[in-house]
């Protein structure tokens, strides 16, 4: 057990936790965004970062404060708090992300280690290797044994209260991943990054990005936190925790705003291209699109006597936007309905789509941390049918005892029946009896139209149904469903189309 991090609450694999930074005195709350800071362009200041955005983590680079002359000494001196004028925690990278983009780096993990503990970074990092999507498996087999490496230089270096990430890396092949998660789980290290999803967040390739997730955590322990290296778009938060991830670093705020680029929670848009601002956050309520196009580079008074530039009120709108989804998310965990906000946010954008139909390929792992019972649940779309719930009730329809013969219908149970008992049908659940109606999730919301994805699945409880009772006699009261629902259901069990009887 790693008595630093508890976990308060789940829903799907998504979880609230709590985070202890023992160095920095202060426990973080989970789901947590750590926006990153450039030691040498403060794009926003740090302490503003806590103040107006709630920013309780952030993270920067020890590489570069090393190699970087003119305030290496000075944040020796005052220790990185001080420079930085933050006194939440601070995690540090290593230099793995210029190791990817520039292939080398002068600095080894014990050197650096030592470097982050004497600055007084809270959360240390590795020189682990970053390996890219798409390489070939030699290649990620080579790199992984590096970063493998890495992490037992890191375990056996001397840091104190500091915490030390070990990152899961293996690219985009799922066995490697796990193995990697289950290799990282087993050392002494605190915090389980999933490293080198950059390339794979900036394409797009939400989908591969859950895999990736979901083969870290198989290896990974239940309590391990999991970090998503390079994450930090509002589109994707929402599926990203769903997956099982705990902490993202938003590096994006900044880097879109110097592009002229507006966050959404269901993409981004080219402030060029705006008329109006859909947001209410301070920026956007003060200020029209043409107002922040006409900002020059002296930028506009602020009410401490600074100027601000269109980039940095743009940037102010990424963080706004950022933060406030993470908090709809945190929301969404305590109330249950984590995965209806990620079906809300896939209708934004294909990829998101795919990566939700990802993520519920993987409905069986997501059931054993989904709760039993919480808010409705509410059937918006063919994915809904894949949800554990559904997946959860048809496991559980073989502890039902099960009459000699039973009327399982869509319909109103019959006045005069020669049946042992009538149970109801309720797609996409399937059958159950009627004293379980009021209970959770068979209070759910579904629209009088349901679709054949729905179907089918109802199908499938009442073939689960059929299978735990091969001796019972079951007749099935359907509503019309579509060719491929009632090719689900087995052959032994009789079949009425409701909207045909009495013909």
């Amino acid at each position: 057990m790693r008595d630093h991090f508890e976990i308060r609450d789940h829903d799907a694999a998504g979880r609230i936790g709590r985070l202890e930074v023992p160095r920095a005195g202060v426990t973080v709350e989970t789901p947590a965004l750590l926006p990153v800071v450039n030691p040498n362009v403060l794009t926003i200041e740090p302490r503003r970062l806590a103040e107006e955005f709630g920013a309780e983590m952030l993270i920067t680079n020890s590489y570069i404060i090393r190699s970087t002359d003119r305030i290496r000494g000075r944040v020796l001196d005052q220790g990185l708090h001080e420079f930085l004028g933050f006194d939440g925690a601070i995690m540090t990278d290593s230099g793995s992300f210029q190791l990817a983009e520039y292939g080398d780096i002068d600095v080894t993990t014990e050197e650096i280690i030592e470097f982050q503990r004497e600055i007084g970074s809270d959360v240390a990092t590795p020189v682990d290797v970053p390996t890219p999507p798409d390489v070939d498996r030699e290649r990620a087999e080579r790199e992984l044994a590096t970063t493998k490496t890495a992490l037992a230089d890191a375990e056996a270096a001397e840091t104190g209260e500091m915490l030390v990430n070990a990152p899961v890396q293996g690219s985009t092949f799922p066995d490697l991943r796990e193995e990697a998660g289950r290799h990282a789980s087993a050392t002494g290290l605190d915090v389980f990054p999933v490293g080198a999803m950059v390339p794979l967040l900036n394409s797009y390739r939400y989908a591969e990005v859950v895999e990736a997730v979901r083969a870290a955590k198989r290896g990974l322990d239940p309590d391990a936190p999991v970090h998503l290296f390079g994450a930090g778009h509002p589109m994707m938060l929402a599926l990203a925790v769903a997956a099982g991830c705990d902490l993202f670093d938003s590096a994006a705020y900044a880097l879109m705003a110097r592009d002229g680029r507006y966050l959404t929670v269901s993409g981004t848009e080219h402030l060029e291209d705006m008329e109006y601002f859909p947001c209410s956050c301070p920026v956007c309520a003060d200020h029209t699109p043409a107002e922040l196009r006409e900002l020059d580079g002296s930028g506009e008074d602020d009410t401490d006597g600074t100027d601000r530039s269109a980039e940095e009120l743009l940037a102010e709108h990424n963080l706004h936007v950022t933060f406030e989804e993470l908090r709809r998310v945190k929301a969404a965990i305590r109330s249950g309905n984590l995965l209806q906000l990620v079906d809300r946010r896939a209708r934004g954008h294909p990829a998101m789509l795919d990566g939700l139909r990802t993520l519920l390929d993987h409905a069986d792992e997501l059931e054993r941390t989904d709760p039993v019972s919480k808010d409705a649940f509410f059937y918006t779309s063919h994915e809904s049918a894949r949800r554990p719930e559904v997946r959860r009730h048809h496991d559980r329809l073989s502890r039902l005892a099960v009459p000699d013969r039973l009327l399982l219908t869509e319909s109103d149970a019959p006045s005069n029946h020669d049946y042992d008992a009538v149970w109801r049908v309720k797609p996409p659940f399937g059958p159950f009896p009627r004293a379980l109606s009021e209970t959770y999730p068979l209070t759910a919301e579904v629209p009088e139209r349901v679709d054949g994805a729905a179907q089918v699945a109802a199908a499938e409880g009442v073939a689960s149904l059929a299978e735990s009772n091969p001796d019972a006699e079951l007749t099935l009261g359907h509503d019309d469903w579509v060719p491929r629902a009632l090719d689900a259901v087995p052959d032994g069990v009789e079949t009425e189309n409701l909207r045909h009887l009495g013909r």
